[in-house]
């Protein structure tokens, strides 16, 4: 499966109706939400995937009551000093994409820690979108290139590549979305020019390593032509 699929994203949807349905406070859903998230890097693991984004706070989201967005992130920091020596012993090797000038200093510094801690593991890169925004990552990486002075005839897809939060890292082969929305949500637009995509009306906390395991089955009965004309349509 590895050498077909290198790279899932995941838009975690569905946390506070999934605490709504139970007539639990939302801050109950964004908690199941992140032990989910431990499960499915197991099954990550476990089908042999080189690399897994979620997506796990959006720009946007910093719109959202202040209580919320305090309780999300001292949910994610704990989460991060918890899973620390797991990460190191399974070969784990965390990253974060995003604006990071938008982040709170104490968060940060659990968050660049757990980077430096993780950068030689080797198993499976687990990539957490925080503080993310597909426009804006876009728009970042254009100032980059501004600032390096390079040539305009000079700039072309793999100069963008470099100045994104993801250079380096391959393509999305899936997109899963749970909760049944349809739509990416600002989330890996330039990467997912030709991702595949796997939408489930399951809420995120009720998502399973079984249901990720048949999103990736699905993914492999599927024919990726990338523009072309298929090796059936030719014969």
């Amino acid at each position: 499966m590895s050498r077909i699929l290198k790279h899932v994203g995941i838009i975690m949807d569905g946390n506070g109706r999934w605490a709504q349905v139970r007539g639990l406070p939302r801050y109950e859903g964004h908690r199941r939400g992140v032990e989910k998230v431990k499960e499915i890097i197991s099954a990550a693991l476990r089908l042999k995937i080189n690399v897994i984004t979620f997506y796990a706070f959006s720009i946007e989201n910093w719109q959202r009551p202040k209580k919320e967005v305090d309780i999300i992130m001292e949910l994610l920091q704990n989460h991060l000093k918890r899973e620390i020596n797991n990460f190191i012993s399974q070969g784990i090797r965390f990253k974060m994409i995003g604006n990071r000038s938008l982040i709170p200093d104490n968060i940060l510094f659990v968050i660049e820690e757990a980077e430096k801690a993780t950068a030689n593991c080797k198993q499976l890169l687990a990539q957490f979108a925080i503080s993310y925004s597909g426009r804006d990552e876009i728009i970042r990486a254009v100032k980059k290139a501004l600032q390096q002075h390079i040539e305009p005839e000079k700039f072309n897809e793999d100069t963008m590549n470099s100045f994104l939060d993801t250079a380096e890292i391959p393509e999305p082969d899936l997109i899963i979305r749970t909760s049944g929305e349809q739509r990416l949500s600002n989330f890996l637009i330039w990467q997912s020019a030709y991702s595949e995509f796997y939408f489930t009306q399951t809420l995120w906390p009720d998502f399973t390593d079984d249901e990720f395991t048949e999103a990736i089955l699905d993914f492999q009965k599927r024919q990726r032509r990338f523009g072309k004309v298929s090796e059936f349509a030719r014969t």
